[in-house]
């Protein structure tokens, strides 16, 4: 069993992960990123990821009661004080509660969105509409499915530098950093058919033409730990 932070605040599950990532220019990065965060590279390139899924049963810590909703996060990753995280540019979400307590107790920048995700022998198709009136337009309708064995990703891959990741920054009034824990991502290599993603210029980037790098997880226990200003 993972290790739980002694100051969890939350617990869920996650279901239906898929990992999307390109790699970008350190430079393209950099220069988005508030001060005391730096690019964290693997092999001299930065990564942007956009990582659809959905939230299941999140839930306080004891409550017998949870939340579900998708989610959907453009994220890059940095070192920082507390040392190397996750840093999200948006995280869409389906359900007005949960962006709101998300804003208030975690600093992130969540926004609401219209949401569908239809499971089928096809695969899983993903729809994300935000409607969120403060925040740029952005749309991402993908479908994706596994198309190999379990692993989990070995010490200094690549697919562990995309996803083995237990920290992230948020900056609100200040930088704030934050930790979850669970079991190493039990992966899959993936296939992904995009018809529309509109993130990348909702966000200030330029969409990149090349491949992505895709991994897939079925489900993941996760519990996520009260962040604190850094």
């Amino acid at each position: 069993m993972f290790s739980r932070p002694s100051n969890r605040l939350l617990e869920m599950t996650w279901e239906d992960g898929l990992f999307i990532h390109w790699p970008v220019e350190p430079d393209t990065i950099a220069s988005t990123l508030p001060d005391g965060l730096s690019v964290a590279t693997h092999d001299e390139d930065a990564w942007l990821g956009i990582v659809p899924f959905e939230m299941a049963d999140i839930r306080p810590v004891g409550s017998p009661i949870g939340r579900s909703f998708p989610e959907l996060n453009l994220r890059t990753y940095v070192d920082g004080p507390a040392g190397k995280g996750v840093y999200f540019f948006n995280l869409d979400a389906a359900d007005r509660v949960g962006v709101q307590i998300a804003r208030r107790l975690f600093s992130l920048p969540y926004y609401t969105a219209e949401m569908a995700i239809d499971r089928s022998e096809n695969g899983i198709r993903f729809q994300s509409r935000r409607t969120e009136p403060s925040a740029s337009p952005a749309r991402f309708d993908a479908t994706y499915r596994p198309t190999g064995d379990v692993f989990t990703a070995s010490a200094g891959s690549l697919e562990a530098f995309l996803t083995e990741n237990y920290r992230f920054y948020a900056h609100g009034t200040r930088l704030y950093t934050g930790t979850i824990s669970h079991e190493p991502w039990p992966l899959q290599d993936a296939i992904v058919n995009i018809k529309s993603n509109t993130l990348f210029e909702a966000a200030g980037f330029t969409h990149s033409s090349g491949n992505p790098h895709v991994t897939y997880s079925k489900s993941i226990d996760v519990s996520a730990g009260r962040p604190k200003k850094v």
